[in-house]
């Protein structure tokens, strides 16, 4: 991800989530977070590309922690996100990561059965997470 795919970044971020990150905080993680690794996954349509995933980890020893990750809608329900994940956490062993953390809305049932397909199990609740509704968060991690 570099600053000039934000506003395509924020618009799957908006189309994604009820609660989306300000511009400011993709900036930060790209710019001065030397924890952060913002990915984007992007079509080549010739003359321009275009933006399909994003994801925000952050990095800590040997752990990573799944901070924002979507798929842009129209890109849903056809592996996009099971590739693009599966490059991320490559990438993430490849820097010395051996366990990914990450937390889903305990509705996201779509999202849940792509982290369970990916080796991901569910380690506990953490009780009205998401300030919109007051949703439980399920906590999932896996080994890489």
């Amino acid at each position: 991800m570099t600053n000039e795919d934000i506003d395509q970044v924020i618009q799957i971020d908006e189309e994604s989530f009820p609660n989306p990150w300000p511009k400011h905080s993709y900036f930060y993680e790209i710019n001065e977070n030397t924890n952060s690794r913002a990915w984007v996954m992007e079509i080549d349509s010739g003359d321009k590309k275009e933006i399909i995933a994003m994801a925000v980890l952050w990095l800590v020893l040997d752990e990573v922690h799944i901070g924002t990750i979507a798929v842009h809608p129209n890109y849903r329900g056809i592996g996009m996100g099971k590739i693009f994940l599966s490059e991320i956490l490559e990438n993430a062993f490849e820097e010395g990561v051996i366990k990914a953390y990450l937390e889903v809305r305990k509705s996201n049932e779509v999202a849940i059965h792509l982290y369970e397909s990916m080796g991901f199990q569910i380690d506990g609740v953490r009780k009205e997470y998401y300030r919109d509704n007051r949703e439980d968060a399920l906590m999932m991690s896996c080994e890489i």
